[in-house]
């Protein structure tokens, strides 16, 4: 018997159906014999060709070799690659609104070719060119019309749930989903609900009613409703099912209250020319970086630098940890059609780890983001002193992420730093230029210094050490 010589990627193990691998720098995707009726008909329906007209899944070319040597082999697919993956916990609210729309979509859509989504995890979604796309093309299956959708309770679970405690808390709960990578239990969702929620039918219907008929089953008794389900099921109350829950969804909104960086820029650009003069800089800058294609941008806030090398074509990741900052630059470029951006929520102080079986099904902000320009701007002094982080920890941090650094110096003197200082006590002792550089020359060396105008802030560009 052939054995497998290619093994799944970490995060490609649970479908029976296939699994994605990599060899010699180049994706795959594996269509197991298991689910040859159902990729044949997802194909020779029209469904593939819809869906990617529509720019709703990620494409992909057949090729006829057994890369991997399985006997389970059916096809080879090499789909398209998505330049940086990321996960639910990092979206903020309407990206994680728009990939649950997108899903609901998809569901709807597949049904007119004869099949269904079977899956509906945020986790098969991902970000292209500033849209979200499904990525998992073998989650579409046969469908029978006379059975309920099989992946509804997910879909509520991993997508209508925190949505649903965002909208009435006004908090941001993303760091729910990595307690529950696989959903927020219907449980938790409605004990921590408000009760005037079950005024809103769709959520008394899809949470409360749901969540209630769930626990109250037992065995036998579940059994015997499954049965009466199949018998009463149809297309029309599967539509129905699915555009009771996109009316339900395109209604809930962000409405977090004001944070103390909602006017950041508005109030940096009232010192002086401060902000033109940083923006003058960097452009400068990056005129004499050659070859640089993608960045982080560090502490993002609204995204003023992100856009900026944005519109040198340079793919930004925006990364910062205030959730109204983040979902404003989303509205921002969805509205733009920017496709050079991507923000994601992350505390850098705590960026996202290595979670899932072995710790190694979801990949860590850090391995993940290998970037030609990083830049922290207005940020390090948050990190030194908002969260008591040396020079050389920042520093060690940094040079894990890009080869190229503009990194923002602010002397203990500027009026931000002193406010800081007002709500505690000053042990920073060490917080000086002089350290600042020297931890840093450990991992960078310094190649360009600019005096930010009449700031007395300084701007460094720094290469990382072979």
């Amino acid at each position: 018997m052939t054995q497998q010589t290619t093994q799944p990627l970490n995060s490609s193990f649970r479908d029976p159906s296939g699994f994605v691998f990599e060899e010699d720098g180049t994706l795959y995707r594996q269509v197991n014999n298991i689910f040859r009726e159902d990729f044949d008909h997802f194909i020779n329906s029209g469904c593939y060709a819809h869906l990617i007209e529509k720019q709703w899944l990620v494409r992909h070319e057949e090729i006829e070799k057994n890369l991997t040597g399985s006997p389970d082999w059916y096809k080879t697919l090499v789909p398209q690659r998505i330049p940086f993956i990321t996960y639910p916990y990092e979206w903020c609210f309407d990206m994680l609104k728009d990939a649950a729309l997108l899903t609901l979509q998809l569901a709807k859509a597949s049904t007119t070719f004869g099949l269904i989504l079977k899956d509906a995890t945020p986790f098969n979604i991902q970000w292209l060119d500033g849209k979200p796309v499904f990525i998992d093309t073998l989650s579409f299956e046969r469908y029978d019309a006379s059975k309920p959708w099989i992946a509804y309770r997910q879909f509520c679970e991993s997508f209508l749930s925190p949505l649903l405690l965002m909208h009435y808390s006004r908090q941001p709960l993303q760091s729910l989903l990595l307690a529950y990578p696989d959903g927020i239990p219907l449980s938790t969702t409605k004990s921590l609900l408000p009760w005037r929620s079950k005024f809103s039918f769709y959520t008394y219907l899809h949470i409360h009613i749901h969540q209630r008929l769930a626990s109250r089953v037992k065995a036998k008794e579940a059994q015997r409703q499954d049965k009466q389900a199949v018998r009463n099921f149809s297309e029309k109350k599967l539509h129905n099912l699915l555009e009771s829950l996109q009316s339900l969804i395109q209604s809930l909104q962000w409405r977090g209250e004001a944070t103390s960086w909602d006017q950041y820029y508005e109030e940096a650009n009232q010192r002086n020319d401060y902000v033109l003069q940083k923006q003058k800089i960097i452009i400068e800058w990056l005129a004499e970086l050659p070859g640089i294609k993608t960045a982080v941008d560090l502490g993002a806030n609204e995204g003023s630098f992100s856009l900026l090398t944005a519109t040198k074509n340079i793919h930004t990741i925006a990364a910062d940890s205030d959730h109204s900052s983040i979902n404003k630059l989303y509205q921002k470029i969805k509205k733009e059609n920017e496709k050079n951006i991507l923000p994601l929520l992350i505390d850098l102080a705590n960026p996202s780890s290595a979670i899932g079986l072995n710790n190694k099904e979801r990949v860590s902000f850090t391995e993940r983001t290998d970037r030609d320009l990083g830049m922290a701007l207005a940020l390090v002094h948050h990190l030194a002193i908002g969260k008591n982080i040396p020079f050389e920890k920042i520093a060690e941090f940094f040079e894990n992420l890009a080869d190229h650094f503009i990194i923002e110096f602010i002397p203990k003197t500027d009026k931000k730093i002193k406010f800081m200082l007002q709500q505690k006590k000053d042990i920073y002792h060490t917080y000086n230029e002089e350290n600042f550089v020297r931890s840093f020359e450990k991992y960078f060396s310094v190649q360009k210094k600019r005096d930010i105008g009449d700031s007395g802030r300084v701007l460094y560009m720094m290469k990382r050490h072979e």
